[in-house]
């Protein structure tokens, strides 16, 4: 990708030239390395230290430049408290710090260590991600840099090297991680895109790509789809003049013949609300409302690049929600997959008719052990949680809890809402089976509900990521609008608790 970093481990060495950034721990501790470059440039790092009064406190930072001794342009040191150099979210963290230290800086090298020894192949590999995570800038589509950039866009990639104490262990553990950072990143390219660029059938055939690594992708057309019934998805996308896709991604690492874990997106590219039309200020951020379906396709190229031993289905429902003289009307009663009927009582509650069928699918051809779904679904959701965390709705305590452990871990945190039958009953119709919209009062609930009557008895969980997906507030290790939320959380619940 162009400007992102090139990473490489290199063996412990003082550097001669360039930019150099180390971590410093509580107290302005230095570890090994960072002594030894503080006696090369004559004592500059501890002099620094001392009449900064730079503690080495998480989040702060001190440069040092032209060091008097050596070839060094600049010294840059970066606080990391004791607790976060123990955590891989913390390290992630750290290196976010480090990458913003160095800017537009081009020959860089990282000093990453405790205070008594150099962190470990693990431990760097949690550096390098948050490198590259805060490195991240979707700009294809400017012609000029930034003004804070010096108005240039500056395509050249940075070299990046870490120090190592065993170099080869650690481009080991950076294959693994960079796999997931990756497909982090293909999240939020998917989600920054403009729509009339991303369409459905393009989306499709970014999910194409993957075949690469050897996942399986099966792409529906709308003729396919409307042999299978499915009328709920079907009728969203009518009112547009680009045709619906339905993509199944299948990642076959396990030599076991398991059942195979399922993700499923909402992926509507871009959502005017139809009929009932949202109101023309932020509508250009509903070129978001696909953060379910970018996160699955990112998911999927991590389980597979990094060779994954399980069996993973990644399944999403391609559509766009336009309001033309062939849209779907409130008052319409359309039949899903299910053979349930729905009635339109809002044509901007879309995204749970796309998972209606999108789930139905899932459960009754693909036979899953579990079934996670993402979506941007309702903005009741934000009223509720804010962008801090995803809200989660499930039928099942011990997938719901394993879910909430993966987000503390990776800092994409969930919060589980409740369910029950005297929310259920507000999505009942005088018409049809349910309705697809049951008034303001606990909306996000009563959109989990609506879902719950497509999954039968599978193990599931709802994320609704609206407010997490785009929009959500910049970090250490995001810069970006889209955050590609939701891939390193699944990823972690894969790895901890699916592969042997």
């Amino acid at each position: 990708m162009a400007g992102m970093p090139k990473i490489s481990f290199i063996a412990e060495k003082l550097p001669e030239a360039g930019t150099v950034v180390v971590s410093v721990g509580e107290g302005g501790a230095l570890g090994p390395v960072a002594k030894a470059i503080d006696k090369a440039s004559g004592g500059a790092i501890a002099r620094a230290i001392k009449v900064s009064g730079f503690s080495g406190k998480t989040g702060k930072s001190c440069e040092i430049l032209a060091p008097a001794k050596g070839g060094l342009e600049r010294i840059v040191l970066v606080g990391i408290s004791d607790d976060d150099a123990t955590t891989s979210l913390g390290l992630s963290k750290l290196g976010g710090r480090m990458a913003a230290a160095f800017g537009q800086a081009r020959d860089i090298t990282i000093v990453a260590e405790g205070k008594k020894e150099p962190f470990d192949a693990q431990m760097l590999a949690a550096v390098a991600s948050g490198i590259v995570l805060r490195s991240y800038r979707f700009d294809r589509y400017k012609t000029k840099g930034d003004e804070d950039d010096g108005g240039a866009k500056k395509d050249k990639a940075a070299g990046v090297s870490l120090l190592a104490g065993k170099p080869a262990d650690a481009r080991k553990a950076w294959a693994s991680a960079e796999a997931v950072t990756d497909g982090a990143i293909i999240a939020r390219d998917l989600v920054n895109e403009p729509p009339n660029v991303l369409g459905p059938v393009e989306f499709a055939d970014r999910c194409k790509e993957l075949e690469k690594l050897g996942v399986e992708v099966e792409i529906l057309t709308e003729k396919e789809m409307s042999k299978l019934k499915m009328k709920a998805l079907l009728g969203v996308n009518q009112g547009s003049a680009r045709p619906p896709r339905f993509v199944i991604m299948r990642w076959n690492g396990s030599k076991a013949k398991a059942k195979p874990l399922a993700f499923v997106g909402k992926g509507v590219v871009f959502d005017t609300g139809g009929i009932s039309i949202k109101p023309a200020g932020g509508m250009e951020d509903m070129k978001g409302d696909m953060g379910g379906a970018a996160c699955v396709t990112g998911l999927m190229h991590a389980l597979a690049a990094r060779k994954a031993r399980v069996n993973a289905v990644g399944v999403i429902g391609l559509v766009e929600n336009m309001p033309d003289g062939n849209a779907q009307r409130p008052g319409d009663i359309v039949t899903s997959m299910s053979g349930q009927t729905i009635e339109i009582i809002n044509t901007d509650a879309e995204g749970r008719l796309v998972l209606a069928d999108a789930l139905w699918y899932t459960k009754e051809k693909l036979d899953p052990a579990f079934m996670i779904n993402l979506a941007t679904l309702t903005g009741a959701i934000l009223v509720a949680l804010g962008h801090f965390h995803a809200g989660i709705f499930s039928n099942d305590d011990e997938l719901a809890g394993w879910l909430t452990e993966a987000g503390l871990t990776t800092g994409e945190k969930v919060w589980r809402l409740p369910m029950g039958p005297e929310y259920d009953k507000l999505m009942n119709s005088k018409f049809a089976d349910m309705k697809n919209a049951g008034g303001r009062d606990a909306g996000s609930i009563t959109a989990a509900q609506f879902l719950k009557r497509f999954v039968g008895d599978v193990p599931w969980v709802h994320i609704d990521v609206a407010g997490t997906a785009m929009g959500s507030p910049q970090d250490d290790i995001n810069r970006s609008w889209a955050s590609g939320y939701g891939v390193r959380l699944l990823n972690q619940l894969v790895a901890d608790h699916y592969e042997g």
